[in-house]
């Protein structure tokens, strides 16, 4: 009787724990697959399965630093095992029109793309450290290297991150009167 209440409350403290970190837990998953939601719920998924075999370990310490590891290895472990480029379609989406999308979500999405296009363990560094916060130190420990070499993989990131979100997203002539003003004048 006395089992079943304390497995019945490591139960209940993980939905708790789980029911509490879902979102930021998810967008943290999301910028680590390079923005793919159905990718980054399937990661999150796998690392709570993992979470809730250790709960009895990590419970009272820190399950959500836990998590994170999990997480970033997990994401780079996919990344170097399949391609996860575009897909091809038989039609090119509608562009949106002018004034559909606020600034923000506008940049937000830059800034996702430009993420998805730096290598895996890049991506994690930089998420860890900009995005969680986290000191270089904790970083390198997510990451399962020294702290010198977490410091080269978010240098390295964020460099190629300026790089990539300097450039102009429209090159042609065409493409900058497009974007500009919605249509093509011939």
């Amino acid at each position: 009787m006395r089992r079943e209440a304390h497995e019945r409350s490591t139960s209940q403290a993980f939905d708790r724990f789980v029911t509490a970190r879902w979102p930021a837990l998810l967008h943290l998953a999301r910028l680590l697959t390079g923005g793919d939601r159905h990718r980054a719920e399937d990661l999150l998924q796998e690392a709570l399965v993992k979470l809730w075999f250790a709960w009895p370990r990590v419970a009272e310490q820190a399950p959500e630093a836990y998590v994170r590891k999990v997480l970033a290895r997990a994401a780079a472990r996919s990344a170097r095992r399949r391609w996860w480029g575009e897909q091809p379609v038989a039609e090119l989406p509608e562009p949106p029109g002018a004034g559909d999308e606020t600034a923000a979500v506008d940049e937000r999405s830059r800034l996702e793309a430009a993420l998805a296009l730096l290598p895996a363990r890049q991506r994690a560094a930089v998420v860890l450290r900009y995005y969680q916060d986290l000191p270089e130190r904790d970083v390198a420990r997510v990451l399962g290297c020294p702290v010198g070499t977490a410091r080269s993989l978010t240098a390295r990131g964020v460099a190629r991150l300026r790089g990539l979100l300097t450039v102009p997203s429209a090159t042609t002539e065409e493409e900058r009167w497009i974007s500009s003003s919605g249509n093509w004048p011939g």
